[in-house]
């Protein structure tokens, strides 16, 4: 009896010598995404001894460029890689894994304005091209009856770094502008035609609530937590939507039905009556190989914990929980990781 206690000990140690091993990963990334991940990463780390996921929230940009560099164990991204970027990592594949859906809103603060506003797609081109500059154009006031505009310009506010929220923002605005798509196109970082700047999304937002009769973009969740008013947006089927969980749901299910088998795919602007237009999935960037094994290990199970476990907590957050199709994608692709 004893020595099948010693043998048994003796397996129990090489099960979770892998996870003793590699209790510390390091990531960084996308701001989109970034208070469902602190959320994630700290349950995570207190529900399995030992391990702790450190995430700095510093761009989608530096997610990509981390996992490039190698300076991190994995990275988050609000826009797919693209294949140079894929490219330019050597010896190993960058597999993208969707966690949740958000939606990216147009917050305003503007003097003397307090209800809710309607955009349309031509009219929020026009803003951040700067051809409409002022609060009191005809073409806000035709969307928005009885809302006493001032006569005042309107202060454009957008990011400074290489972030995903501003892909899924002039992704967006290519889609539905054909002037937009030839004069700035869609990238984590483009030539503004006008504003003013703020780092992250703490930035824009800090500059919007500071800055009377200005527009900025920023995920739902920030304009939630600093009580910013945002816009309803018109979706391609011609209603005025407000971004929600469930709206973003519809937004994802075209998607879905046609989900690539990267998982790299944009839901801006997406076809259904009740779809909010500017909404996207945000991927972890994994890479399939890790030289240190246990570190593999523990994105394994993490990634497995946040397709089961995770989902539970994007509601309180909002954020749409991934459909049950790409679950069961991504729970076979987490094989390919070794």
């Amino acid at each position: 009896m004893k020595k099948v206690s010693l043998a048994m000990a003796g397996l129990l140690i090489a099960a979770t010598a892998p996870f003793a091993a590699a209790q510390k990963l390091n990531a960084c990334g996308a701001t989109f995404p970034d208070p469902i991940y602190e959320k994630w990463f700290s349950d995570y780390g207190k529900a399995h001894k030992g391990v702790r996921i450190n995430y700095q929230p510093n761009a989608s940009g530096a997610g990509v460029k981390g996992v490039q560099d190698g300076t991190v164990d994995f990275g988050a991204s609000d826009m797919p890689m693209t294949p140079e970027e894929m490219a330019a990592v050597k010896g190993k594949k960058i597999l993208h894994f969707p966690t949740v859906m958000g939606a990216v809103v147009p917050i305003y603060h503007i003097d003397g304005v307090t209800q809710e506003l309607k955009f349309t797609p031509e009219v929020l081109a026009g803003i951040f091209l700067g051809t409409i500059n002022k609060w009191s154009d005809k073409r806000l006031a035709a969307d928005n009856p009885g809302v006493k505009f001032p006569n005042e310009d309107i202060v454009v506010v957008h990011r400074t770094d290489s972030s995903g929220t501003t892909f899924v923002w002039t992704d967006y605005l290519s889609k539905v502008s054909p002037e937009w798509k030839s004069k700035v196109g869609a990238a984590k970082a483009v030539s503004w035609p006008t504003g003013q700047a703020g780092p992250q999304s703490a930035g824009v937002t800090g500059l919007v609530k500071q800055m009377p009769n200005s527009i900025g973009y920023v995920e739902l969740i920030y304009a939630l937590q600093n009580k910013m008013g945002y816009g309803l947006v018109k979706n391609s089927s011609g209603n005025f939507i407000k971004a929600s969980i469930e709206s973003v749901s519809e937004a994802a299910a075209s998607a879905v039905k046609e989900m690539p088998a990267d998982f790299r795919v944009s839901i801006t602007n997406a076809p259904g009556k009740n779809a909010y237009p500017v909404s996207t999935f945000t991927w972890l960037l994994i890479p399939d190989k890790f030289e240190d094994k246990a570190k593999g290990a523990v994105v394994k199970a993490f990634l497995q914990w946040m397709l089961a476990d995770g989902q539970k907590d994007c509601a309180a957050l909002q954020y749409a929980s991934l459909p049950k199709a790409v679950v069961a994608k991504e729970a076979q692709q987490i094989a390919q990781i070794q």
